[in-house]
């Protein structure tokens, strides 16, 4: 049985968010500045890496015709996305944008999986001293939120680089009679802020509800103190965990199909 100071300590301790939480790291001077480095800022970096060595490597596993492994995986992923998700909306313009698209999904979809992984613990069972060194990144509204504002910026550049900014002005709302055109450039025009915040709002709350849920569960049996609620939760964490890696993946896959859509809306003259 738990010592029972023991037991007090962990319960009060317990928290569904810890493992979501933004917890700043360290600090850097740049001239007066003091910029503050959290632990979902350096997931954002860990991702990144992990991309830029992971992606290039696998490519280069083997250069037999017919690919295996990981390269398979990655190959397969890439053209479905490029011929089944990318080219039934923006057609001619696909192999221009494809990029980004697989960009964002594959960056989304370790993120997702990065943060899955409790890596502060591992840390902290391996040096002995508490560690924040970890966390779910897509969980943090200033995360989604930038990634968000990547893709308004892009939607709009990719709309005046193919149409010209004046005839992606005029085009920006569709044909209505001239009484009409205010309102509807008004409509147009929050909607083009709309769309990146229901991104962003989007991917935070499905990730930070996952994680909560399956805290919530593992707190059960500091609660209950049952051996057979204990099997239940863990049951049930394990069944949640599974899930969330399928939740992961569909994230990703939404928020790289809404970028396409949006890119859709933006290259064809009338959207």
């Amino acid at each position: 049985m738990i010592n029972s100071s023991i037991y007090t300590g962990l319960l009060a301790e317990l928290n569904p968010l810890e493992h979501v939480l933004q917890k700043p790291l360290f600090s850097i001077s740049i001239g007066s500045w003091q910029v503050s480095v959290s632990n979902h800022m350096f997931m954002v970096t860990l991702a990144t890496i992990f991309l830029l060595i992971a992606i290039p490597l696998a490519v280069k596993q083997n250069n037999s015709l017919v690919p295996r492994g990981l390269k398979n995986l990655l190959e397969t992923i890439c053209v479905f996305f490029r011929e089944e998700v990318v080219r039934p909306v923006l057609k001619n313009h696909t192999d221009k944008y494809v990029g980004f698209i697989w960009t964002v999904f594959f960056f989304i979809l370790t993120l997702n999986l990065l943060g899955m992984i409790p890596i502060e613990k591992f840390i902290t069972l391996a040096t002995g001293k508490t560690s924040h060194y970890g966390g779910a990144a897509t969980a943090n509204i200033w995360v989604t939120g930038a990634m968000a504002v990547v893709v308004f910026f892009m939607f709009h550049f990719v709309g005046i680089k193919e149409q010209g900014l004046r005839n992606y002005i005029v085009n920006f709302a569709p044909p209505v009679p001239w009484p009409l055109i205010p309102l509807i450039y008004f409509l147009e025009l929050v909607s083009s802020f709309i769309r990146p915040f229901t991104l962003a709002i989007r991917l935070f709350a499905n990730i930070i509800a996952g994680h909560m849920i399956i805290a919530t569960f593992i707190g059960l049996i500091l609660v209950f103190r049952s051996y057979g609620l204990a099997l239940v939760s863990l049951g049930f964490t394990l069944f949640l965990s599974l899930l969330d890696v399928l939740v992961a993946f569909i994230q990703a896959f939404v928020f790289a199909l809404l970028c396409t859509l949006y890119f859709g809306f933006a290259v064809e003259a009338e959207h």
